[in-house]
């Protein structure tokens, strides 16, 4: 399975993401806002200015990820795996 490799800024609302594969995904200033991200991979990727608000990312795999300044309010965080994630002004 490739990696995708985005570099146009995302403004994608209500967007269904289950289970994607965005491993290493460029997502920088992405708008992402109330998308069905549940168990996707988002290991490693770059999510800087992001916004996640109101999206589900219940077991999703955020690990190593940079999410910097990213919009998390009102986001399902339920068994989601931050570790080693950059949680810097989020």
């Amino acid at each position: 399975m490739g990696v995708i490799c985005l570099s146009i800024v995302l403004h994608v609302i209500h967007a269904d993401l289950s289970r994607a594969e965005l491993r290493l995904a460029e997502l920088v200033g992405a708008n992402l806002g109330k998308a069905n991200l549940v168990e996707a991979n988002l290991a490693e990727a770059n999510l800087i200015g992001a916004n996640l608000s109101g999206s589900d990312l219940s077991q999703a795999d955020l690990s190593q990820a940079n999410l910097i300044g990213t919009n998390l309010s009102r986001a399902n965080l339920t068994e989601t795996n931050f570790s080693g994630a950059n949680l810097t002004q989020t």
